[in-house]
């Protein structure tokens, strides 16, 4: 519900602030006081674009403030998606600068227009003979008949399958491109995975083989050297153990003498048998150390195996081999399991189109089955609001199977006759805006009680109507009104006396410059406003009389 529009520098309009009743809402005025202008600074709430010509005072930013009770409307997930504060209030703002740039703001959180847009649709309904209505749009005609047919709960759960069905079509999509991309590979993984395979490398070998090729290479050296050391160490007249082994004798005559010269004999005999020690592995180690030119070729050629695939895989070390050989593997795995994935996610989409299928069809029947009654009062409501030629259709269609959408397999399509002899069309193609706005309100009339509609204006719903059809429109807004907020711009005393409350637009001139102003009526500046509507500025004594008698009926 709107429950206060506050415009400040908007066209005509220097500062206004209207606070709206809950039911029926009557603006009055003569043509060109600023009603148009009103509902103009209302669309920039609702998303319109705007641009600097809409300024009062070229100076100033031109501000637009609504208050809204969105209590009823089931509007917290649209919050939570577009990460808004959710207010049982909400307030949404525009503001327009001198440069013709535009802010919008919901409860004091920066919007886009096109966020701005879709909470507006489901706040306000806007009617006049300058919109292409909600009621041309086949997705508003699916809901009228789905409102009529109670096809709440029915169309929750298909939309919640619905759901879950694209979610799985979609898992199954991205499965089979990456099958798709896997299985183009398979031929390169199979050649990397067998090469590394068939390398049979093994954890710490790079550096076993590089120690022995060094080896290899340098045999020559490392006997001579080898050699060198065997004879410096015994096989010389000054060799290392022969003049140790005469240090201890010399050592031993006065040992017994002296406990640092006893423990210094002991260290040296330690280091004389260590000493003998090495000698012994030197002397092993010359005889094993053996030109080998075979070995050595084997061992370059592993090496060379290994050099060839880290440069290939650009890593360092055989670890990082043997772990690209195991990421080969799981990959290789992956693709020759993937193709038993996508066959179960296939299964279970064959059985959730089944179960969608069902559901539609239930949709279906169910909206068939209230389509008689609807096309039925519909037209007798026409009559009513002047249009007893009118004829009303309600054309639905199945669609194939492969046509199943989120609204199930059903197409409907509003047509409509203002005119005796004339064959309903697509209401876009036939109907006028004052047409339209008389078939939208016989149309929600009948929704009313069946869903939450949000605030309906009506600008001149009353074009091309009088006497005793506009008192049947003005029942019917009435009757709509009891439970939904609806605000109507009319210039018919036989609606406005309908008002809970009447509001009355007009220009005052001040300063050298024209002002719109609007004020909220008494019970007796109401009486004098529709007998104005009746015999003109100034009106008689019949015409108040008979003012006080429509107020009172």
């Amino acid at each position: 519900m709107l429950h206060k529009l506050s415009i400040k520098n908007y066209a005509i309009i220097e500062r206004l602030e209207i606070e709206f009743g809950e039911r029926m809402n009557i603006i009055t005025g003569e043509t060109g006081a600023g009603k148009s202008i009103l509902l103009g600074a209302l669309g920039l709430i609702l998303g319109e674009r705007a641009d600097t010509k809409t300024l009062y005072n070229a100076d100033e930013k031109c501000v637009v403030e609504a208050d809204f009770d969105v209590t009823g409307y089931s509007l917290k997930n649209f919050f939570t998606e577009n990460e808004l504060d959710y207010e049982a209030h909400t307030i949404i703002r525009r503001e327009i600068n001198q440069n013709g740039k535009s802010r919008a703001f919901v409860n004091d959180t920066p919007v886009t227009l096109d966020v701005l847009k879709q909470l507006g649709e489901k706040l306000v309904n806007l009617h006049s003979q300058h919109e292409t209505l909600e009621l041309t749009k086949a997705g508003f005609q699916l809901g009228v008949v789905d409102a009529l047919a109670k096809n709440e709960h029915q169309l929750t759960e298909y939309i919640e399958r619905f759901s879950a069905y694209k979610k799985s079509f979609r898992q199954l999509e991205d499965l089979v491109e990456q099958h798709r991309t896997a299985s183009a590979e398979l031929d390169y993984l199979n050649f990397q995975l067998t090469e590394l395979s068939e390398a049979k490398l093994e954890t710490g070998e790079q550096e076993q083989l590089e120690t022995e090729q060094s080896t290899l290479s340098h045999v020559e050296e490392i006997k001579r050297a080898l050699q060198t050391a065997i004879q410096l160490m015994q096989g010389s007249e000054v060799s290392v153990l022969d003049q140790l082994a005469e240090l201890l004798v010399q050592l031993r005559q006065v040992k017994n003498l002296n406990k640092d010269i006893q423990t210094l004999s002991e260290r040296l005999q330690s280091a004389n048998e260590e000493l003998k020690d090495i000698q012994a592995e030197f002397e092993l180690l010359q005889e094993n150390t053996l030109l080998d030119p075979e070995r050595l070729e084997e061992v370059n050629q592993r090496l060379n195996t290994i050099y060839r695939l880290q440069k290939k895989h650009q890593v360092h070390t055989v670890e990082e081999l043997l772990h690209i050989q195991q990421e080969l593997e799981e990959k290789v795995t992956g693709v020759t399991s993937g193709s038993g994935e996508i066959e179960k996610l296939k299964a279970l989409l064959e059985k959730q189109f089944r179960e969608l299928l069902a559901l539609a069809d239930a949709l279906h029947y169910s909206r068939e089955k209230v389509l008689r009654e609807f096309q039925n009062n519909v037209v007798v409501l026409l009559t009513k609001v002047g249009m007893p030629n009118a004829s009303f259709k309600v054309d639905i269609k199945k669609l194939e199977p492969h046509h199943l959408n989120e609204n199930g397999l059903s197409q409907i399509t509003f047509l409509f006759s203002a005119n005796k002899g004339f064959a309903p069309q697509e209401i876009k193609e036939v109907a006028s805006g004052g047409e339209l706005s008389r078939l939208m309100l016989c149309i929600k009339s009948l929704i009313a009680d069946a869903v939450a509609l949000p605030t309906l204006i009506f600008d001149e719903i009353d074009a091309g109507i009088s006497g005793e059809v506009a008192l049947k429109v003005g029942e019917i807004m009435k009757k709509l009104s009891r439970h939904h907020q609806l605000i109507a711009i009319t210039h018919l005393p036989q609606i406005a006396r309908t008002a809970d409350v009447h509001f009355h637009i007009y220009k005052e001139n001040s300063n050298n410059k024209t002002h719109t102003r609007i004020k909220e009526l008494t019970a007796d500046e109401r009486v004098m406003e529709i007998a104005k509507m009746l015999s003109g500025e100034k009106p008689t004594d019949a015409a108040l009389a008979n003012a006080r008698e429509m107020m009172a009926g």
